[in-house]
């Protein structure tokens, strides 16, 4: 099979139905995608497949053959984190990590569609990401100030 991870060419044997979470975890060493329910309930493992932003504990790698994939450690560029990640560790946005990746990517996600950063559109952009630590509110500020950063 071959994906386009993080913009890097990879080509790899596993089969057609093993979980595209697993493939980046286990195949391609790409540990940041965190697997929190499994069920697709969560977030936790979130990444984009053409832009689009999935569960991958529910892709199987099949589905995504052909495809580019960004995950969490991809939204970085050349060892530096990208702005929405330098925000969320100003604003404390992340406290136990496993919601973070996911989150991270949902509001990279947000932040490249344009939309004004106000609460409602943040929080509709991260609706699918649960995080039982923060109560939303620094995530959210976290997203806005890098929304800000963009302008």
């Amino acid at each position: 099979m071959k994906l386009t991870v993080n913009g890097v060419p990879r080509s790899f044997e596993a089969p057609p139905l093993k979980r595209l979470l697993d493939v980046l975890r286990e195949d391609l060493g790409l540990t940041g995608t965190k697997e929190g329910c499994g069920e697709g309930e969560c977030g936790a493992c979130s990444v984009l497949i053409d832009g689009e932003l999935v569960n991958s504990c529910l892709v199987a790698v099949c589905q995504a053959d052909g495809c580019s994939v960004l995950t969490v450690e991809g939204v970085a560029r050349n060892g530096d984190l990208a702005p929405v990640q330098k925000c969320f560790l100003d604003r404390g946005g992340a406290q136990c990590g496993i919601c973070t990746p996911g989150m991270i990517v949902a509001a990279h996600r947000f932040l490249e569609c344009g939309l004004p950063a106000t609460n409602e559109n943040v929080r509709e952009a991260i609706a699918g990401n649960l995080c039982r630590c923060t109560g939303y509110a620094k995530i959210v500020e976290a997203i806005q100030l890098a929304a800000g950063q963009r302008s």
